[in-house]
């Protein structure tokens, strides 16, 4: 499995919500709380959104647009144009009008809102919940707001989750999470490759590289398999040094300091989520001595895994 790929199944704390707005203008909404990573993008017409962290110049979308949102401390707005005032702020799941405001939101098919009417808008956000040292690896790929031109590839997979998002089938809710993963991928490549994506993590760019590609895959395939450089270099047909120079240079850091970076976010999260003993989660992630990994995962991590569990607990009861 590729290190995207990896990243994105193991980070999914549950199903994407996906909505739809279909709407004339004037329309604005906002988002009091914004979950670890949205996906907005308007269909057939043009939109704004601005973060509540960055109140300066909100950010245009045009038609077939895809913005990504992630790790942003409060909400942000969306709109068909700076100049609406606000109309709706949803907080936990509920829709407030606020004083003179249309009403924006009437229902007319699954997900979907709004009035329906020619010469609508129609705005697309999935959301993502993402979870624990795994996902904070994959938000650390992107800028709280990124924004992707429309393009080809692009606008079949949003013509897809559009219509998908409206009906109601059987395995609809398995169809719109591929989907809207389809469309999140498509547009974290678009990204990368583009000036903007220029603080991509190093690994990315060494996916698509001879023989570090294959390595990646490898340690993502089979974490815990007890991997050295030797063996690794073999399996992609470089020599020793080779290799390690290779991908060093490319990913920012040697091989095995690359798994044990692996290692420990895939440990903190079992720690976090399953009741598995210090041992078990140590042999889940490659280590056969419960002590190696206790003192990798302290020195990674400044806490033992005991510690990093308990604390773990305290902050999911503050929640």
């Amino acid at each position: 499995m590729d290190v995207l790929s990896d990243l994105l199944h193991r980070a999914r704390a549950s199903n994407a919500a996906v909505r739809q707005l279909v709407q004339r203008p004037p329309w604005s909404m906002t988002f009091a709380e914004a979950p670890p990573l949205t996906v907005v993008t308007a269909l057939g017409g043009r939109a704004c959104l601005r973060l509540d962290s960055d109140p300066g110049t909100p950010r245009e979308l045009a038609a077939g647009d895809i913005a990504l949102i992630s790790g942003v401390t409060g909400g942000y707005t969306v709109a068909d144009s700076p100049d609406t005032p606000p109309q709706v702020v949803i907080r936990a799941g509920r829709k407030q009008f606020l004083d003179g405001a249309a009403s924006v939101g009437q229902h007319l098919a699954p997900r979907t809102y709004g009035d329906g009417l020619p010469g609508a808008t129609t705005l697309l956000r999935g959301a993502y919940e993402l979870r624990g040292d795994v996902g904070r690896r994959l938000l650390g790929m992107l800028p709280p707001l990124a924004v992707v031109p429309a393009g080809p590839r692009t606008r079949a997979a949003l013509e897809l989750l559009s219509a998908e998002v409206a009906q109601e089938e059987p395995g609809q809710d398995a169809v719109l999470n591929r989907a809207l993963d389809l469309v999140l991928v498509l547009a974290l490549r678009a990204w990368c490759a583009s000036d903007s994506g220029a603080r991509a993590p190093s690994w990315y760019g060494a996916l698509a590289a001879p023989a570090v590609g294959d390595a990646l895959r490898l340690l993502h395939g089979d974490p815990a398999h007890r991997w050295t450089v030797a063996e690794l270099a073999g399996r992609v047909g470089l020599s020793r040094a080779a290799f390690a120079a290779r991908f060093t240079a490319l990913v920012g850091e040697p091989p095995l300091g690359y798994l044990t970076g692996w290692r420990m976010a895939l440990g903190a999260d079992l720690l976090r989520d399953t009741e598995a003993t210090v041992a078990a989660v140590a042999r889940e992630v490659g280590y056969e001595d419960p002590f190696a990994f206790s003192t990798a995962f302290k020195r990674a991590r400044g806490l033992t895994p005991s510690q990093w569990r308990r604390q773990a607990q305290r902050d999911r009861a503050a929640r």
